[in-house]
C-alpha cells in the first residue's frame, strides 16, 4: 500500500510539473505575441533612387537565394502573387516580436489572400547559423526563409533599418516599403491594397 501512495504521489508531482512547464512556455510565447506592443509600428518610407530601379510602380529587382532548408528561390518565381518580402535578423527584438505574427499569417491567412510571406534573413549581419536555426525552431517557422548571405539583396532592397518589409502586387511591382514591425492588422491592412 505504501508503494502505491508513493507511486501516487509522484506521478502526480510529475503532473504538476509537466502543468508548470506547458503553462511557462504558453506564458512566454504569448509575451513575446505580445511584445509588438512595446514597439512603435512600422512606418511607410520613401525609396531612395538605385541603379536596380526599386520604386513604387517598378518591378521589383529579381534575386536568386537558397532557402534555411536547401531549396533554391527566386522572387520572380512568386509572379501571379502577392508578396509581403520582409528583411530580419534572429537578434534584432521587433524582428522577434512580428516572426511570430507572420508565421501565424502564413498559416492561416496567406493562402486565402493569394499571398505568399518571404522572410529574408540577413544572414552576412546574423550570428551564425546556429543562431539563426535556433531562432527558427523557436518560434516554428515555416513561412519562405531564404539566407542572404553576402548582403547583395540587402543592399539592392536598402535594408538598412530592420525588420523592413516590401508589398508587392502580383504582377511583381514594388508598392511599399515599410521600416519597423507590423501587427496582423497591418499586414492584411497592406495586403488588402494590393492587386
Amino acid at each position: 500500500m505504501r508503494n502505491v501512495v508513493k507511486k501516487s504521489l509522484g506521478l502526480l508531482l510529475l503532473a504538476v510539473l509537466i502543468t508548470v512547464v506547458i503553462v511557462g512556455v504558453v506564458q512566454s510565447n504569448l509575451s513575446k505575441t505580445e511584445q509588438i506592443n512595446d514597439f512603435r509600428l512600422g512606418t511607410e518610407v520613401d525609396f531612395l533612387p538605385t541603379e536596380e530601379g526599386l520604386g513604387i510602380g517598378q518591378v521589383a529587382p529579381d534575386f536568386e537565394l537558397t532557402t534555411i532548408d536547401g531549396e533554391v528561390i527566386r522572387l520572380s518565381d512568386y509572379r501571379g502573387k502577392k508578396v509581403f518580402l520582409n528583411f530580419w535578423t534572429s537578434w534584432c527584438p521587433p524582428c522577434r516580436a512580428e516572426m511570430p505574427i507572420m508565421q501565424n499569417y502564413h498559416e492561416n491567412d496567406a493562402e486565402a489572400n493569394n499571398m505568399e510571406i518571404i522572410a529574408v534573413n540577413l544572414t552576412s549581419k546574423d550570428n551564425g547559423m546556429r543562431a539563426i536555426k535556433e531562432f527558427v525552431e523557436e518560434f516554428g517557422l515555416t513561412m519562405t526563409m531564404p539566407l542572404d548571405t553576402e548582403g547583395t539583396v540587402e543592399k539592392t532592397y536598402q535594408s538598412i533599418a530592420i525588420p523592413t518589409s516590401y508589398t508587392i502586387d502580383t504582377e511583381g511591382r514594388v508598392q511599399k516599403k515599410i521600416v519597423g514591425p507590423l501587427n496582423k492588422e497591418l499586414i492584411q491592412e497592406q495586403m488588402d491594397k494590393l492587386d
